[in-house]
């Protein structure tokens, strides 16, 4: 498969098949995301491939988040275990996080490299035939959902991607071509 092909064809996936994603699938995709461009060769990203129970931990630190929103307390208890079982339940999640610099020219572009092994994640998981959920949010600063990833105190997660064989694959969303977005400049 071609780069362009896998780029036009990457989906967010949200529902996934029940077949596990291989342990070797798993590291054709790290390998790919240790490819990624990265400024100084920092090399800062760190992949944490959850099991189970770490994917329960970290669904139960979403609900919990979820929850606090809703008053009555049997709903908000239903949605801490529904949130906690449907993380459980996915083939993969892995939690990609960067070692934190204190130079801000270095984090900045720590950071960058970072999200472009996520993208190379993402694409690697197409040409394999896997989807990819990337997500992003205030919960990855959240100390329970840090310690059920197992990200040490020098880093953080940047993103979760949840991997596996689609079970559907949505139609592309409309966006703007890249020239509602380019100047041209002399």
């Amino acid at each position: 498969m071609r780069a362009s092909e896998a780029i036009r064809e990457r989906r967010s996936i949200k529902r996934f098949t029940d077949r596990p994603v291989s342990r070797d699938e798993i590291e054709t995709l790290l390998a790919a995301a240790t490819l990624a461009p990265n400024h100084r060769l920092t090399q800062p990203w760190r992949f944490y491939v959850l099991g189970p129970d770490a994917r329960y931990a970290y669904g139960r630190a979403l609900g919990e988040r979820k929850a606090r929103k809703i008053e009555e307390p049997e709903s908000a208890r239903a949605m801490r275990e529904t949130v906690a079982q449907e993380h459980r339940a996915l083939p993969c999640m892995i939690a990609v996080a960067v070692v934190n610099n204190e130079n801000p020219e270095i984090r900045d572009e720590d950071y960058a490299a970072t999200m472009m092994a996520v993208q190379n994640i993402a694409l690697a998981a197409v040409e394999l035939g896997l989807g990819t959920h990337i997500k992003t949010g205030g919960v990855m600063s959240d100390s329970a959902a840090r310690q059920a990833a197992g990200v040490r105190d020098d880093e953080r997660i940047v993103a979760i991607v949840n991997v596996g064989v689609p079970a559907d694959v949505p139609p592309p969303k409309k966006r703007e071509p890249a020239t509602a977005f380019t100047t041209w400049v002399p």
